[in-house]
């Protein structure tokens, strides 16, 4: 499946800094985050904090109440699917750099979600941003709280993370992976329900448009949202209509059902994707009138995207919560 790839990441002037620390403590969190905004502040730079509510009281006490510096409620931006949290900080940089600050300063803490499905998302978030952000003025420094994240998600930080921050400053971090690498190792989870049988299975997509109209009516039935049940229709299309396009025959589709969650596969018989960053962001960068939007809106409209190399082709499994 061509078309959809990352297109614009990774190009321009990188200047984008990405650090990481683990505070066991708000009081340990001050200690590196206050002379990093502050610092900022000095500079000219912008300072902008997105944590939980307690640490954010904590670092702006500790910076004395400065007006100029920006607090957003965490979850309006992580919890945003991964492509739209990258667009909301490309937008803080550009507005804030707009407004006359030489770089924007981030305190940040990610919200992983409840479970290993989720946390697979935002980890591969945490290592694209390396490259989709690189031509943004920004320099994150990530919040893990040892106390809070799992061990699995802890481990992640350190493998997506050039820099390490503790108080006695900041140091390479000799663990961190090539964002390439770290995002094509990572494993692609087993989907129980693609061993019971399919709501709808399709053997040799021609007709997109026919497709579509037999998804629809197979989502019809099912309970749940209205809205997710249109966004999930979308992304479906979206990725049919690109196999069909770019893939080699046959595009094939299933779709299963529980009533609470979907999932769907589609598959092609092409010379596969091998763009790690595909689809965090549109394959033309600015110019959407050029199309390769399909999987970024995919990403943006499912819970779970998977990329899944095929011998030959590629699928890509798309998972959205009804409920």
């Amino acid at each position: 499946m061509h078309g959809s790839g990352a297109g614009q990441l990774g190009t321009g002037d990188h200047r984008y800094r990405h650090d990481i620390t683990f505070p066991g403590s708000p009081d340990e969190l001050a200690e590196v985050a206050v002379p990093f905004l502050q610092a900022g502040l000095d500079a000219g730079d912008a300072a902008v904090v997105a944590v939980s509510a307690p640490a954010a009281a904590v670092l702006t006490d500790a910076l004395g109440g400065d007006d100029r510096v920006v607090v957003i409620e965490r979850h309006g931006v992580y919890r945003s699917r991964t492509p739209s949290a990258i667009t909301a900080f490309r937008k803080l940089a550009d507005e804030r750099t707009a407004a006359g600050s030489r770089h924007v300063r981030v305190v940040g803490e990610t919200d992983f979600g409840s479970g290993p499905r989720d946390w697979l998302e935002w980890q591969r978030y945490e290592s694209v941003i390396n490259e989709a952000l690189g031509a943004w003025p920004l320099w994150g420094l990530c919040v893990y709280d040892p106390h809070r994240l799992p061990d699995p998600v802890l481990e992640s930080g350190l493998r997506t993370h050039p820099t390490l921050v503790t108080a006695a400053g900041r140091t390479v971090n000799p663990d961190f992976v090539a964002p390439a690498d770290y995002v094509r190792g990572l494993p692609v989870p087993a989907e129980p329900l693609e061993d019971t049988p399919p709501l709808l299975a399709v053997d040799d997509v021609q007709d997109y448009v026919a497709l579509r109209h037999q998804v629809a009516g197979a989502l019809a039935g099912l309970g749940g949202s209205r809205d997710l049940r249109e966004d999930f229709l979308l992304a479906i299309d979206e990725m049919s209509s690109n196999a069909v396009r770019h893939g080699g025959p046959p595009v094939t589709l299933r779709l299963w059902s529980t009533g609470d969650r979907a999932v769907c596969r589609i598959s092609d018989s092409g010379d596969g994707l091998d763009d790690p960053f595909a689809g965090y962001g549109p394959a033309h960068g600015e110019d959407l009138s050029r199309g390769g939007m399909g999987l970024w809106l995919a990403r943006q409209l499912c819970d779970h995207v998977d990329v899944v190399p095929e011998h030959p082709g590629v699928s890509v499994r798309l998972t959205v919560r009804l409920r």
